[in-house]
């Protein structure tokens, strides 16, 4: 990855987050500091014994309290995530302005338009507030070309054949 770039993993294909958690391990292996913030993935990766194994090069927060998908919650349930999720986008706003890590992956975070959480013009004050040294990565599902224009790179992950394991 070139220094101070944003990237976008979308599609509807499975393989977006892995592919964004993947090269945070190659990121962290080259001695970058990479910083994880998850959204609407109900119980998400934080109980993972794994990941708390691999900080401090890789941190990773989630700010909702449910640990149920978004889409699941009741609107009063919705209604008190949605405060908790915009604490997650102030907390990477502060982490993009002040050069906190090497790579920011804001997982999910394309989720957060399509659920119209946040526009693609917060997305985008998002974004700017970074210090130019800083790798973005986001993934989600929703692409569109507003959102496209954001990157420098973007790849959509379809899946062709998909079992779980």
């Amino acid at each position: 990855m070139k220094k101070g770039q944003v990237h976008i993993y979308s599609g509807d294909g499975h393989g977006k987050s892995p592919a964004a958690l993947g090269q945070a391990v190659i990121s962290a292996a080259a001695g970058e500091s990479v910083m994880i913030i998850q959204f609407l993935k109900g119980r998400g990766l934080r109980t993972s014994e794994f990941i708390s194994r691999l900080e401090p090069e890789i941190r990773l927060f989630r700010f909702e309290k449910s640990v149920d998908d978004f889409t699941s919650l009741s609107d009063e349930k919705k209604k008190e995530e949605i405060a908790n999720i915009k604490n997650g986008l102030n907390f990477a706003k502060k982490v993009l302005a002040t050069g906190e890590c090497d790579l920011l992956i804001l997982d999910e975070v394309l989720g957060l338009v399509d659920n119209q959480i946040i526009t693609v013009e917060e997305l985008r004050t998002l974004l700017e507030a970074r210090n130019e040294e800083t790798d973005v990565i986001m993934t989600g599902i929703l692409l569109n070309d507003e959102i496209c224009m954001l990157a420098d790179e973007v790849t959509r992950v379809e899946s062709l054949k998909y079992k779980r394991w």
